[in-house]
């Protein structure tokens, strides 16, 4: 059986359902995650879509995340589970003790009509709190993240802010 390696920064840091053989804590540069992409199917819906992580390009940049050794197979559910926009695409990825590997990425650019992009913080931590679909409230999304990234010991300045202006909101 053919095995693969898949790279989480977002909900696949924290919500693995899916078999896997390994999971290792790491990185691929140049991209930043950022809460730009339309969730019109788990965090939101059609009428009121929530906000989800992808990646963008960033020179310099490092992201922190895990990676999952899996097998064919497992693209079935990942494809399902990462549909709305996102694309495959494969990458080096960094694992934490030195070892790179070429690693798949689930992203969504620019160019997909869930994509939202930018916009003021304060107005994606509104978002984010009224936000709910079939996979639960996108406040839960966001701040499942941030305790992912904590567990990691890794720094993400865009979710951690979002995450202060959510819980300032009395979420």
């Amino acid at each position: 059986m053919t095995e693969h390696w898949v790279f989480g920064y977002g909900s696949l840091i924290w919500k693995a359902d899916f078999p896997f053989l390994d999971r290792r804590q790491a990185t691929i540069s140049g991209w930043e995650r950022r809460f730009w992409q339309g969730s019109h199917d788990h965090r939101g819906t059609p009428e009121a879509p929530g906000r989800v992580l992808t990646l963008t390009p960033v020179p310099g940049a490092v992201c922190s995340g895990v990676v999952y050794k899996v097998t064919e197979d497992v693209f079935e559910h990942l494809d399902h589970r990462e549909k709305n926009g996102y694309r495959r695409v494969t990458l080096d990825v960094d694992i934490d003790g030195g070892d790179r590997v070429l690693g798949t990425v689930y992203f969504a650019d620019h160019d997909n009509p869930a994509f939202l992009g930018t916009a003021p913080l304060a107005e994606i931590a509104a978002q984010i709190e009224r936000s709910n679909g079939p996979s639960g409230s996108n406040a839960e999304y966001l701040l499942e993240i941030a305790s992912a990234l904590r567990v990691l010991r890794t720094q993400d300045a865009h979710v951690f802010r979002l995450e202060s202006l959510l819980k300032g909101r009395g979420c």
